[in-house]
């Protein structure tokens, strides 16, 4: 294969393929590559559609990524990828067998139950919505009833991270530190180990800005993108830290999941 010749993954999910989907696109990431097209068929119920699928794959030369909880379609998939010669990696299958094999339990069979409607999904949805109206301190009155308040720099992924947090439940508000702003007064009253410092390593920090004023058009010559000015935002937001007392995260080349993993370790262990 050449090294500009687009490379084909198929999602197939008698749900939504969320699950197959995020684990897809974290292997991919583990690859110098951005040739990789991603095709998802969800609700899938026939065995035809399978079928109709795994020709696509075998046309293309690509691979398949699947969860299908219904036997006939498992078996579909297993027996038709065999004759046509495509790879088809079982995402759930090992964790249900290897579930059944300890415990001597059957699943349900039923598709979607991550999405299920319960008490988790709708607290997901509370938690997202949260986020958006407690961002960048647009009003820091919700920093009282937060379960995490993220504070840094600009462009140390607080706002990302909040809705990160918010897919997992947990309401989080960030305030953005500027050395010319007053801090509020509720960033005082919440006890720290609700208090997540992010910092970053100031060339880091240039390289995000600069890429950020030519996305919007500005000139590169900002005082927002100079070594001067983010190492001054810098101190200052180290010092509030150390004031505070909070934990802080170097978020420099971290995904945001994994600074999110920190996170939530970091308030359970702390709460």
């Amino acid at each position: 294969m050449t090294v500009n010749e687009q490379q084909h993954l198929y999602i197939c999910s008698d749900s939504i393929g969320e699950t197959a989907d995020a684990v897809a696109r974290a292997t991919i990431r583990q690859f110098n590559t951005e040739q990789v097209k991603i095709k998802r068929y969800g609700h899938i119920s026939q065995e035809k559609e399978i079928i109709l699928m795994l020709q696509e794959a075998a046309a293309a030369g690509g691979f398949v990524a699947y969860t299908l909880v219904q036997p006939e379609l498992r078996d579909t998939m297993k027996a038709e990828a065999h004759r046509l010669g495509v790879r088809a990696v079982d995402i759930m299958g090992p964790m249900l067998q290897a579930f059944m094999d300890t415990y001597g339990d059957s699943p349900k069979r039923k598709p979607g139950l991550l999405h299920e409607m319960d008490a988790d999904y709708f607290r997901r949805v509370d938690a997202i919505e949260f986020a958006v109206k407690y961002d960048d301190g647009k009003d820091t009155r919700g920093m009282l009833q937060a379960e995490v308040v993220l504070i840094g720099v600009s462009r140390t992924s607080k706002t990302p991270l909040s809705i990160f947090l918010a897919h997992k439940g947990i309401k989080a508000a960030n305030l953005p530190l500027i050395p010319e702003v007053k801090l509020p007064s509720e960033l005082f009253k919440i006890p720290n180990n609700r208090i997540i410092g992010l910092t970053m390593d100031a060339d880091h920090i240039l390289q995000i800005r600069q890429e950020r004023l030519k996305a919007v058009g500005l000139p590169l010559g900002s005082k927002y993108a100079t070594s001067g000015r983010i190492q001054e935002e810098l101190q200052y937001a180290n010092s509030i830290m150390k004031q505070l007392g909070c934990t802080v995260i170097n978020v420099t080349n971290k995904a945001i999941e994994e600074t999110a993993g920190i996170i939530v370790e970091t308030i359970q262990i702390r709460s």
